[in-house]
């Protein structure tokens, strides 16, 4: 919670310059993970979620901005092992994972036009922090476990890092939307000689500006 508080505080300090913009966003999402075993993949599908956060938009250099963001996420991932493996138990022969994660975002923005309502990309780094999981796995020699995922050294990882690619759309009143694509580059487990698991995330999203306000052009001929 402290973390949250901290967020919270440095996302007030910058909204206080009339120039950055900050913006409320939620949206589905679909998400799974690239697991492999020994280098072997397995199996995977996907599991739908949705993430909730803000964003801001502060001016950097004439079309490019910084839009640091803090957000909830709610996703997984189901696999199917063709491989025995000590995570999450040896006798496992699936396992359908739950996580709920805050997310922290360090992104660039680049607007595709001068109009006020125009397409944006935006890319960048961001840190996940495992609030809570939870996995549910069937056993080999028949019956399922259902439980708490652990965190720490030889089990699963609670930090991870991501990488984050945005395509979408500003109107001039505030209102977004944007296709995002996360792709981890790390690996979820901590233990020696186990799993390979990355997260993947494809996700549609809405938002809204809370400080702009519509562009309006007098077109009045003045005398």
């Amino acid at each position: 919670m402290s973390r949250l508080f901290i967020v919270l505080f440095l996302f007030s300090e910058l909204s206080l310059s009339a120039q950055n913009q900050v913006a409320l966003f939620a949206g589905p999402q679909v998400s799974t993970a690239n697991y492999s075993i020994q280098h072997q993949k397995q199996d995977t599908k996907y599991k739908t979620g949705f993430q909730a956060g803000i964003s801001m938009k502060v001016p950097f250099d004439g079309f490019l901005y910084f839009a640091p963001a803090a957000f909830y996420s709610f996703k997984g991932y189901d696999v199917t092992y063709n491989l025995y493996n000590s995570l999450p138990d040896i006798n496992a022969k699936d396992n359908s994972t739950r996580f709920h994660t805050f997310e922290l975002a360090a992104l660039l923005q680049f607007d595709l036009g001068r109009n006020p309502s125009h397409l944006f990309i935006k890319a960048g780094p961001s840190l996940d922090f495992m609030l809570f999981a939870r996995e549910k796995f069937n056993l080999v020699g028949g019956g399922s476990v259902s439980r708490n995922m652990k965190f720490g050294p030889g089990e699963y990882g609670r930090y991870s890092a991501n990488l984050l690619a945005q395509l979408g759309y500003e109107k001039d009143g505030g209102f977004i939307v944007y296709f995002q694509y996360t792709h981890s580059p790390a690996n979820l487990s901590n233990r020696d000689g186990g799993p390979s698991i990355k997260h993947k995330v494809f996700g549609l999203t809405f938002g809204k500006y809370l400080n702009r306000k519509k562009i309006v052009i007098d077109t009045r001929v003045r005398e």
